[in-house]
């Protein structure tokens, strides 16, 4: 199952809205007969792409007596591609291990059922954890209808997050840089506040590793952004979404955006004059804001305003902090007043861990059980 999670991580930020799934046949004697992953959306999916293997490596008799290790519950319904029950009975396939259950209201536990009921030897819940972070976007998704959250910061040693001119770049250093390319790869969208895009001008594409790129949105709720901002000009404005408050006057960038293929998206605001964020996420989780697929996952990487709303909200879901060897002493908080006095009423972690990451540290927080 380890290995089938491993391949399975090969469709990050290529399958969505599908999960990502790993399947890996194994023979009696414990070698690996045939591997797969579901790569890309509307392709093959894992379970097929193993079979496949496995026939072009073994033949098809290598099938019969083998074991079928899938990270996610085999589909049993028709989509974009066959129902993978049913060419798993076809290939007389004896026994399948599941990592986890499909949480999809029209999935959850047919297709084991179906294949049961068909004397096919099934066990779920091997490495199921494991299973279900890897899918915790499609999981979040399919229960709230909304993209799971990832907030990114970076802070020296003493939360600062700018230096008391303002300056920023770089807090952290090349390592954590590519890994938070790597983070854009894989989520569907990236999310930056009025604050960042006026005095950073970011690109917020994937440039230090290969991947495909996300969706950009950046946070203007009176529409006042310069229209020479890289998001509304450069080769991705296409993938750029400016969200503003629904009763605000077309913004000045709007031809300019529109023309290259990007949009505008209109949100209620709150009665103390904010753009409502749960509205937006709720809009993004259904069709991205423009008639498209779903964002299933989106990285925030905010500033101390729109990181404070987002917590104070109870709207991250997952709090990934980089913490650099520097102080800089007076300069700008990276999170504001969270409303909280004592200590025991601190935001934790159901889940949390350190890593080094080339000079850096950094904390992998998950604010919900998995």
């Amino acid at each position: 199952m380890e290995r089938a999670l491993a391949r399975a991580r090969e469709g990050a930020g290529h399958v969505s809205p599908n999960p990502m799934v790993g399947a890996v046949l194994v023979g009696p004697d414990g070698t690996v007969r045939g591997e797969g992953a579901h790569e890309v959306y509307g392709g093959p999916h894992a379970e097929a792409q193993a079979i496949r293997d496995a026939e072009q490596r073994h033949g098809a008799a290598a099938l019969r007596d083998a074991t079928l290790y899938v990270t996610l519950e085999p589909c049993r319904h028709h989509g974009k591609t066959p129902p993978c029950t049913n060419l798993i009975l076809e290939k007389n396939i004896p026994r399948v291990v599941v990592g986890t259950i499909d949480p999809f209201p029209s999935a959850q536990g047919e297709g084991i059922r179906q294949l049961r009921t068909q004397g096919v030897e099934v066990e779920v819940g091997v490495c199921e954890h494991a299973c279900r972070r890897l899918n915790e976007a499609f999981f979040h998704h399919v229960e709230t209808g909304r993209p799971l959250v990832t907030l990114k910061i970076a802070q020296t040693l003493d939360g600062r997050v700018a230096t008391a001119t303002g300056d920023s770049q770089w807090i952290t250093g090349p390592e954590a840089r590519t890994l938070v390319h790597q983070w854009r790869a894989d989520l569907d969208g990236v999310l930056v506040g009025t604050g960042t895009a006026r005095s950073d001008d970011p690109r917020l594409t994937v440039r230090h590793v290969d991947g495909p790129q996300p969706l950009r949105l950046v946070l203007d709720r009176e529409g006042t952004l310069p229209p020479d901002r890289t998001l509304f000009t450069d080769l991705e404005a296409a993938e750029t979404v400016a969200v503003i408050d629904e009763d605000r006057d077309r913004p000045a960038y709007a031809d300019v955006l529109e023309a290259a293929g990007g949009h505008l998206l209109r949100v209620p605001e709150t009665p103390d004059d904010h753009l409502d964020l749960r509205a937006l996420l709720q809009r993004l989780g259904t069709d991205a804001g423009h008639d498209a697929e779903p964002l299933q996952s989106l990285l925030v990487e905010a500033g101390p305003g729109l990181a404070t709303a987002l917590l104070r909200q109870d709207l991250v879901d997952r709090f990934f902090c980089f913490v650099a060897p520097k102080v800089v002493g007076t300069g700008t908080p990276s999170v504001g007043d969270l409303g909280i006095a004592a200590m025991g009423d601190a935001l934790t972690f159901v889940e949390q861990a350190w890593e080094t990451v080339g000079e850096d540290m950094l904390l992998r927080g998950y604010c919900r059980e998995v």
